[in-house]
Order: C-alpha cells, then sequence, then structure tokens
C-alpha cells in the first residue's frame, strides 16, 4: 500500500478519527496482531469465536501505526485510531479505494479446482513479459483479497488474483473489489456442494466472477469441462476456450508423459509449440494451456511463455516430489477433491522407477451429503488403477478403503483414525524404493505426517 494516509482510509471507510495524525503514512493492511509490519494499519475483525479488537494494544506493540475500530466512540492516543460501523466493510473499502489508484491490469482465477496452481502457472508464463504481482499464499477470500490488493505496487506491471468461494454472493464481492480485466473459471466440481447444494449451483456462483470483469475483458474457459464448454461471456466481453478437444481455442495435442512429466504440442491458430512441464500431472496440462492463453492475450509469444513454464516446479504441499531415504514422496497435502485425487494417484501410478506404490489417503472435506459416494468412488477408481497398497486416515477416508476391499483382493488396505497410530504404522512399513503418495484435506494435518518423512 503505497502513499496512502489516514485521511485517504477516512475517505474510504466514511470513518471518524478519534485521536492521532491525520497525515500518517500507511504501508500495509493487517489482520494478525502478531505480524505486524512498519506503518501497518491493524484491522481488528470480529468472529464467530473471537473479537480481535482485544489484540489492539498487541498490535501497537509490535509495529502498528493506527488501528480501525467498531467498538470505542473515544480514545486519547497518539496512535490514530478510526472508528468505523463494521471493521470487515471497511477493510473491504480500503481495498476497493486502493484498486482505484492502480492503473495494472488484473486476471482473476476461480474454479472448484486448481486455483492455486492455476495461478502460479499464470503468473509464470507471464513473467516471460512483465513484472508479475500474484496472490500470496492462500489469501482469496473477502478478507484476502482487499489485502492482497494492497500490496501490490507502482512497480508490478501485471496482477493474478486468486478469488475464492464458500458462500453465494461472496465471489461477485470479491471480483468487483479486483476489478478484473481477465478472468479464468478452471472447472466445475463438487468442492463446496455442502454448502451450495449442486454442481449447477457451483457454476452459476462461479460464473459471478464476471460482476467484476470489466467491459471489453475476456472470458478464459475450461473447454474441456461439460459445464463450462458451452459457456459465454457476459455481453460486451470476449470468450476464449482452453483445453484438448477441437473446440478449444488454445488446445494441447499429442498430450503424453515423458518419464512421468506432461509432455504436448500447445496449438493456437497456426502456431505449434512443443511443451514439456517440470511438474507432474497430466491435469497440469489444462493448467499450462490457460497460462498459455492468458500469456498470449497479453502479448508475450507462446515459444516464450511455454519456456518460462517448463521452469515451474510447483510449490510447497501441492504435487511436489521427493527423494527421501530411497523412498520417492509425493506431498499433495494441501487440499483434496475428487478430481484431485485422483489426479494424484494419476502421478503415483506414473512413477515407473519404484517398486511399490503406496497411497496415504485422508478425508476429503466440503463435500455434503453424498460425501461418503465420493469417497466410495476413489475406492473404486484405485481398484481400477491397483497400486500395492492404501492407507487411510479418517472415517470418510475408510469408504475408500471399504470400496477397494469389496473390489480388489490383491491391493492391502490399512485404516487409521489417528495420526500418531498412522506415523507409527509407516514407519515400520514404509521402505527403500516405495513410491508414497500423500493427499488429503488440509485440515486433515496429513502435511505433518508427510513431513515426517521427506524433511530428513
Amino acid at each position: 500500500m503505497v502513499n496512502m494516509t489516514v485521511n485517504e482510509v477516512l475517505k474510504a471507510t466514511g470513518g471518524k478519527l478519534l485521536c492521532g495524525n491525520p497525515d500518517t503514512m500507511l504501508e500495509h493492511l493487517s489482520i494478525d496482531s502478531r505480524s505486524e509490519k512498519e506503518h501497518s494499519l491493524f484491522v481488528p475483525l470480529i468472529g464467530e469465536k473471537v473479537d480481535a479488537h482485544r489484540f489492539i494494544d498487541q498490535a501497537f506493540s509490535n509495529g502498528a501505526a493506527a488501528v480501525l475500530t467498531s467498538e470505542h466512540d473515544s480514545m486519547e492516543s497518539e496512535k490514530p485510531w478510526i472508528r468505523v460501523e463494521d471493521t470487515k466493510s471497511a477493510l473491504q473499502a480500503i481495498g476497493r479505494f486502493y484498486r482505484e489508484r492502480l492503473t495494472i491490469p488484473l486476471v482473476g482465477i476461480t474454479g472448484s479446482v486448481g486455483k492455486t496452481t492455476t495461478r502460479e502457472m499464470v503468473a509464470c508464463a507471464l513473467s516471460a513479459g512483465f513484472k508479475v504481482f500474484k496472490t500470496p499464499g492462500n489469501h482469496n477470500s473477502q478478507v484476502g483479497v482487499p489485502i492482497t490488493l494492497s500490496e501490490i505496487t507502482p512497480e508490478d506491471e501485471i496482477g493474478v488474483i486468486e478469488l475464492g468461494m464458500s458462500e453465494p454472493g461472496e465471489l461477485t464481492v470479491i471480483a468487483r473489489l479486483a476489478s478484473i480485466q481477465m478472468a479464468v473459471i478452471t472447472n466445475i466440481g463438487v468442492t463446496h456442494i455442502e454448502q451450495l447444494g449442486s454442481r449447477e449451483n457451483i457454476y452459476k456462483e462461479k460464473l459471478t466472477i464476471q460482476d467484476g470483469l470489466m467491459e471489453g475483458g475476456i472470458l478464459f474457459l475450461n473447454g474441456d469441462d461439460d459445464l463450462l464448454k458451452d459457456t459465454k461471456a457476459k455481453e460486451g466481453c470476449k470468450t476464449i476456450y482452453y483445453g484438448t478437444g477441437e473446440n478449444a481455442d488454445y488446445r494441447a495435442e499429442d498430450v503424453h508423459l515423458e518419464e512421468g512429466f506432461p509432455a504436448f504440442t500447445a496449438v493456437f491458430g497456426d502456431q505449434r509449440v512443443p511443451v514439456k512441464l517440470s511438474v507432474m500431472g497430466s491435469h497440469n496440462v489444462l493448467n499450462a494451456m490457460v497460462s498459455l492463453a492468458v500469456a498470449s492475450q497479453c502479448g508475450i509469444p507462446l515459444e516464450a511463455a511455454a519456456k518460462k513454464l517448463c521452469d515451474f516446479t510447483g510449490f510447497k504441499n501441492r504435487q511436489q516430489i521427493y527423494e527421501a531415504n530411497g523412498m520417492t514422496i509425493i506431498d499433495d497435502t494441501y487440499n483434496a477433491s475428487p478430481v484431485s485425487m485422483k489426479a494424484g494417484l494419476e502421478v503415483l501410478n506414473s512413477l515407473t522407477k519404484v517398486k511399490r506404490r503406496i497411497a496415504v489417503l485422508a478425508d476429503m472435506k466440503e463435500l455434503g451429503e453424498d460425501a461418503p459416494k465420493y469417497h466410495y468412488e476413489i475406492g473404486e477408481y484405485i481398484a481400477e488403477h491397483p497400486i500395492f497398497e492404501v492407507v487411510t486416515l479418517g472415517e470418510l477416508a475408510g469408504e475408500i478403503a471399504r470400496a477397494v476391499r469389496e473390489q480388489s483382493k490383491e491391493i492391502l488396505v490399512k485404516e487409521f483414525m489417528e495420526q500418531e497410530a498412522l506415523v507409527t504404522y509407516l514407519r515400520g512399513e514404509l521402505k527403500e524404493g516405495d513410491g508414497v503418495l500423500f493427499k488429503g484435506s488440509n485440515s486433515m494435518k496429513l502435511s505433518q505426517v508427510a513431513d515426517q518423512f521427506h524433511l530428513v
């Protein structure tokens, strides 16, 4: 947040200055009193369990320069206190105000699966021609997006912003905050079906990313997705499809694996560019194609964008592959859905130099009343694509184990409900020459298990 003063925060929020200097300069927005940066504005949010107003003193002790409050009507302090009606709404108002000062184009990324990986790959491809800003961490919510926007600097030439959604109407709010020139929808899956009820409802919500798409903008759609392939952008905007079929404007042909890594030919018009990725999983072909499409539409030659993509190796807990103690460990523990679970299993099966393939799978969350069915289907998939052993953690993952037992007599199956027992078992079971996939929803904390086997 560059050159923003308390006065401008007052203008953005309609707040009242209770005390302090209105010309105080602010450089960051913060919602965590424990990790304040110098010249930051602390925004105390009121959650279901904790009211962060109680941490205001701690925020000032850790370097905050000013604070918002919705619980004080008067104050005496050298530091600025700004009275607002609602701190969350005020945070969004500040983000919107700051976005209006920015001139760089932004690409918004949403979808049921693969948002973060797509964000990283799009940013990587764009780096062939621009200084790129991208969403840090998982700041993709109504709270995270305003903070993300505030971190964009005048040196940045284009931005890639991840836009998440967990409830109806949320995507509209953050898309309008971001005011994007390009929008990407990766797919329509079943993540958040618990809140939204059906894929069709998820589809409708994902399309609201266009509520923040500027006039003349571009909507990039996955042409391989059954719900997106016939969708058109809103009036005044352009639709571009990417995928592997003839309907795709940017198309991947001759898709195959080379030593487990996807390779293909990227086709656009009469251009044909060979691409080999440095991340495993055929699902990354689609992530690569939309990255090439966005870069191409921004004026970057396909060859240059493809060369950059070849350098992308992923990031922590998302299909990261490690060699440790003679084993090949696939750490894909950041999150899980039926689609990404199958993708992880495909990567495991693509390992050609291992002696045994073992899948350590935990519960997939937010799948609604049909969650047991989705887990059972993963077990059916494993039975059709056999591996040596399946080890599960959690009650829902037990449905994976049940399906494997019912449909395969060759695959070993072990079930656990507690992490400690799981770790003890794996320490005695895993050995040199094994290929091991760790996959589950983030809340299952399977990353803590994976870390014990690849952090050596």
